[in-house]
């Protein structure tokens, strides 16, 4: 900054009131420009760690991430985040604990070390988590999990998902034999929450469940618990499938029966990944929000109006080619 000063012919507090911006200062437009240009011409850089010892902020967020890095579908969160954080001139600072307390007690302890600004805690599964304790006086917003009413997060809207997949099948004209595919525990809050969404808005149009074909929610899983439904049962009018790894399983086991998809069964599932647009007839499906996820969480931890609790993001239904309309 000096050097800048000596070239522009000024002192240093006018270089810093310019580099930093201020329009609040009685400089002429002639000088201002002088200083940019020295600046410019010395390619100027502030001292990044300077600055944060006076202004108190580093102008950085920490993303502490169990399992994301190493997901590419769920990546997106990582990426609204990045996005977000870069327009709004912070640098994130991701790291990936890989579910092990050691390891991310001693990465969020170096984030606290370098004196970031706050901490976003990511977690690839949606649920409840114990939040490390170093955070704990930190501004912080949790990402794809919850610990208490009172603690910042941001999390899929799985009620609204579940309805919009039930509202896919009920504008198509089915009323009966619709049933859910995968398991559905209290404990797991994306299926809870789904099959709340789905029974809901059964009910809000005159209709109802069908029922539970219960399966883990992979592939093979899904292929046996359909098989041996269709051989007790027959063909069902409409499936909801937990996912899209669920809805893998069931197309191999509709093919293999002679039952085709929309044709015999219509079919919607969720989260929206690469499986959904590969198979055919292509998934419609209720899209995980991801990248918006991570947008929000950035912008709830840089807001000047704290976020109190829980806000949910909306997830979106993307229409294919997996419903026909009954009857048709």
């Amino acid at each position: 900054m000096k050097d800048v000063a000596e070239r522009a012919d000024v002192s240093s507090s006018t270089v810093s009131f310019v580099l930093a911006g201020r329009s609040d200062m009685r400089i002429p437009d002639s000088t201002r420009q002088r200083v940019l240009d020295a600046a410019r011409e010395l390619n100027y850089r502030p001292n990044l760690m300077a600055r944060g010892l006076r202004t108190k902020s580093s102008s950085t967020i920490g993303l502490v991430s169990n399992g994301i890095v190493t997901e590419p579908y769920a990546s997106e969160l990582i990426r609204g985040a990045l996005t977000t954080a870069h327009e709004h001139q912070q640098l994130l600072v991701v790291i990936e604990a890989q579910n092990d307390r050691a390891t991310e007690r001693r990465l969020v302890q170096d984030l606290i070390s370098r004196q970031v600004d706050g901490f976003i805690y990511a977690t690839l599964l949606t649920g409840r988590v114990n939040v490390p304790r170093q955070l704990t006086g930190h501004p912080l917003v949790l990402l794809n999990c919850w610990s208490s009413a009172r603690t910042a997060a941001i999390l899929p809207d799985e009620v609204q998902g579940g309805a919009a997949a039930a509202n896919a099948l009920l504008a198509a004209g089915h009323r009966h034999g619709i049933f859910i595919v995968g398991e559905t525990p209290a404990h797991l809050l994306p299926a809870e929450g789904r099959r709340a969404g789905v029974e809901s808005a059964l009910v809000q149009a005159g209709a109802e469940l069908g029922g539970v074909i219960a399966c883990r929610w992979w592939p093979e899983s899904a292929f046996d618990a359909m098989t041996a439904f269709l051989q007790d049962h027959g063909p069902p009018q409409a499936v909801i499938c937990m996912n899209d790894r669920v809805t893998f399983g069931v197309y191999q086991a509709l093919a293999a029966a002679g039952v085709v998809v929309p044709d015999d069964v219509s079919l919607v599932s969720f989260d929206d990944s690469d499986l959904a647009r590969w198979l055919r007839p292509q998934v419609t499906s209720v899209a995980m929000p991801y990248a918006d996820m991570g947008r929000r969480a950035v912008e709830a931890l840089l807001s000047t109006q704290p976020l109190k609790g829980p806000e949910r993001v909306l997830m979106p239904l993307r229409e294919r080619a997996s419903i026909a309309r009954f009857g048709s």
